[in-house]
């Protein structure tokens, strides 16, 4: 299984970027889906999650700037951040948490992603 992110890159401060994580390989359901970040110096913190039913989870910083969705159809998660600011700036990953049912057999594991750069100018 592997995460493909894209959406990264340079804004300004104030401005707005929408990132995007799509699973693929073989995955019996995807469960819940989230975005961490990692700026330079730092520890990898949560950013935002999502269950299957969609129901979502911020970290105090982020909400009311970050909005996370989904597709399951698509396998898809997405991160729409607005306002960002300077201290936005980090490398952003994807995390699923998916089952396999293989010959009778249940496996539930995680994957990351590359991670794709943000990076907020002032």
């Amino acid at each position: 299984v592997q995460l493909v992110e894209s959406g990264g890159g340079l804004v300004q401060s104030g401005g707005s970027l929408r990132l995007s994580c799509t699973a693929s390989g073989t995955i019996s359901s995807i469960n819940a889906m989230g975005w961490y970040r990692q700026a330079p110096g730092k520890e990898r913190e949560l950013v935002a999650s999502i269950t299957a039913g969609g129901r979502t989870n911020y970290a105090d910083s982020m909400k009311g700037r970050f909005t996370i969705s989904r597709d399951n159809a698509e396998r898809a998660v997405y991160l729409q951040m607005d306002s960002l600011n300077s201290e936005d700036t980090a490398v952003y990953y994807c995390k699923t948490l998916y089952t396999v049912i293989m010959g009778g057999f249940v496996r539930n594991l995680a994957v990351w992603g590359q991670g794709t750069l943000v990076t907020v100018s002032s």
